[in-house]
């Protein structure tokens, strides 16, 4: 299979070409520039190095989030046009599943952690099981306060990874001492090859109707919720 990975999830694009489980090439830019200026340039140049066309892909993978709504949006977008222009396969992956398949050779719990602002995260938790990335915390938004509380709670050794992860880490440190441990900052990356391989087994997505997980209303919404009485239509964004 010929397939086409996107994650513009993060503060860092990564994209790659791959055939089946073979990295052809890979792009990671660690940058503050505008995602939707990189993305289809670098997607042009990855296989142009590949020496394939558009038309050979069997499938585009993409990060659907949690993350940078403006992010999250331009590489879901881009996958489904593509999807569907080429009529290929589809695949989305948690752009923290992609972040916690960076830390491997551990039997601790991976928790991936994106910055939400006012003290909240993103995060989730996952494990390597007999060789597969296993969730086993749902992936949420919410306190950072109560997410250490709980995994206080389960008494077992924690790897944090993801590139906010200093931001967290002193807080990490007071509440679960010894438990937590900390992944180094390559590591910490998304890298789009990963997210290749876990989008090889991910379940198939309709292009017309994949939607990104943002995890928590958009700041629009809430301002709307504030002043308007939402009973009367559909969420304006997804609620998972």
């Amino acid at each position: 299979m010929q397939l086409l990975a996107l994650d513009t999830s993060n503060q860092a694009m990564s994209v790659a070409v791959m055939q089946d489980t073979t990295v052809i090439a890979e792009t990671t830019i660690n940058h503050r520039k505008t995602h939707s200026d990189l993305l289809m340039p670098t997607i042009q140049q990855l296989l142009a190095a590949a020496e394939w066309q558009a038309a050979d892909l069997d499938r585009v993978v993409v990060a659907a989030g949690p993350g940078s709504y403006t992010g999250i949006r331009i590489a879901v977008t881009t996958g489904k046009m593509l999807a569907y222009t080429l009529g290929i396969e589809l695949a989305a992956v948690s752009s923290l599943a992609v972040l916690a398949a960076g830390v491997t050779h551990t039997h601790a719990i991976i928790v991936p952690l994106m910055d939400a602002r006012r003290q909240n995260v993103f995060a989730g938790g996952y494990q390597w099981r007999d060789g597969e990335l296993l969730p086993v915390i749902a992936d949420r938004h919410l306190a950072v306060s109560q997410l250490l509380a709980e995994l206080a709670l389960l008494k077992q050794p924690v790897v944090f990874t993801g590139v906010d992860t200093p931001k967290f880490a002193a807080a990490c440190r007071l509440q679960l001492g010894g438990q937590a441990s900390f992944a180094d900052p390559v590591t910490s990356l998304p890298r789009a090859a990963r997210l290749g391989l876990l989008g090889l087994h991910a379940p198939l997505a309709d292009a017309m109707t994949l939607t990104p997980q943002y995890l928590r209303v958009t700041e629009a919404e809430r301002q709307w919720l504030a002043t308007h009485d939402d009973t009367e239509h559909e969420p304006y964004v997804e609620k998972v």
